[in-house]
């Protein structure tokens, strides 16, 4: 099937806007990945048990469910750039309400403000991942945003450390100390630990409004999703809107999943490895071993991508790492076990680049709708990590992570093998609903 797309120019000619969206990327790489040190940081700020300290992913992911749909129908009004300085400003509103009640020790407030975040950034993603997928031609999308990863998951490699270094110094003391003190002087701990938070956050608040503008007035093009996306995929009869995309649905599905794999291996980590009884000022820093493993894994795939393997089919083969990687973790122990699980990093990096071109390939005018589908399918992250901290309860956590992780990456090598070309047989889709 011809793919190439007759309205997208090369590579080459978009540099300057690849490196802003890289840049975009760089922003919500740190920012997303903030959660996994996050989760180490409320658990003692708030004294609460993992069940409740996972709410910090499930509240910044869930909001994606919730926003995307809406996102897309606010790009339509305000065009994708002028769309995207609008998310961060979005994020920059989250980042100081969430300051600010963990600054007061305010659970719920928290929670509100890493969802309001999350709201941004799905208005972020919903512009920006369409945005560079059809920048030129679809067939090496996956390149272009691998590109976008590796700046994600340099922030995100930073993100741990900065908050590890800023926030979570000392942590393990700090946690025997508040375990030893009387009611009183537990609270004063507390107080103060929580409230280290406050100035980073209100930091990178400012950060995010400064870029919002520089965004809005930069020369970062428009681009019409219509004519850039709209070359026709050869499905059995003519569309008549996106409910009858089945390659769309069946990769919302599959980007459920692996943004639900993709959090577990990154930000649950910490949690995986303490319950080893590894110490805290260790696990709070094991986020960035698997968003190292990612970054190689972009790398890789820069390289390999369209040039040796094409995109699907190297998102068979990472998705049959994953299953190795998973049954390796739950076969071992310690840090070989935790080694595993960082290795799915690597595994899990060229995922998310292969997925979303697929899904979104030949819908034209229909391409902000599904993309936000797609984005409203980050909401895995909020499902799976939450379903392993509940199963996790009842059986060995091992194998409650090997049981949810292994059918995910199993779908994903379906959705690799032939899920993505599903229903592919007609000449045309027409815009419906």
């Amino acid at each position: 099937m011809a793919t190439t797309l007759a309205a997208a120019p090369s590579d080459r000619t978009h540099l300057g806007p690849m490196l802003i969206i890289g840049l975009l990327f760089f922003i919500f790489g740190f920012v997303t990945w903030l959660n996994g040190p996050l989760i180490t940081f409320v658990k003692l700020a708030f004294q609460v048990e993992d069940v409740y300290a996972f709410l910090v992913p499930s509240a910044f992911y869930v909001s994606y469910l919730v926003f995307s749909l809406p996102a897309s129908l606010i790009l339509r009004r305000t065009g994708m750039k002028r769309g995207m300085a609008l998310g961060l400003f979005v994020m920059a509103i989250g980042a100081v309400l969430f300051g600010q009640f963990v600054s007061w020790r305010e659970f719920a407030g928290a929670l509100t403000g890493l969802f309001v975040i999350g709201a941004g950034l799905s208005l972020l993603q919903t512009a920006s991942n369409p945005y560079i997928s059809i920048l030129g031609p679809i067939d090496s999308a996956a390149q272009r945003i691998a590109f976008m990863g590796i700046c994600n998951k340099v922030a995100g490699i930073l993100a741990p450390l900065l908050i590890g270094t800023l926030v979570l110094n000392g942590i393990g003391d700090l946690d025997a100390k508040v375990k030893a003190a009387d009611p009183t002087a537990r609270e004063l701990l507390l107080n103060e630990f929580a409230a280290k938070i406050h100035a980073p956050y209100l930091v990178m608040a400012g950060i995010l409004a400064l870029l919002a503008i520089w965004i809005a007035r930069s020369s970062l093009p428009d681009i019409e999703a219509t004519t850039a996306n709209s070359t026709p995929v050869r499905t059995g009869a003519a569309r008549t809107g996106i409910l009858q995309v089945p390659h769309l649905w069946l990769g919302v599905l599959c980007l459920f999943l692996y943004v639900g794999v993709e959090v577990m291996a990154g930000d649950a980590i910490g949690t995986y490895g303490a319950s080893f009884h590894l110490p805290l000022d260790q696990t709070k820093f094991f986020t960035a071993f698997t968003l190292s493993g990612m970054l190689i894994g972009y790398v890789v795939g820069l390289l390999l991508i369209p040039r040796f393997v094409s995109q699907q089919r190297y998102l068979a083969i990472s998705a049959v790492l994953g299953v190795l990687f998973s049954i390796g973790a739950y076969l071992s122990r310690g840090y070989v076990s935790v080694g595993f699980v960082a290795a799915l990093g690597f595994a899990n990096a060229m995922m998310w680049p292969a997925i979303f071109p697929l899904a979104i390939k030949g819908l034209g005018s229909l391409t902000e709708r599904g993309s936000a589908l797609l984005i409203m399918a980050i909401a895995g992250g909020a499902v799976v990590p939450q379903l392993f901290v509940h199963l996790k309860q009842h059986v060995d956590f091992q194998l409650a992570f090997a049981l949810l992780m292994v059918p995910c990456y199993l779908y994903i090598l379906y959705y690799g093998l032939a899920g993505h070309r599903v229903g592919q047989h007609t000449d045309s889709l027409r815009p419906g609903l």
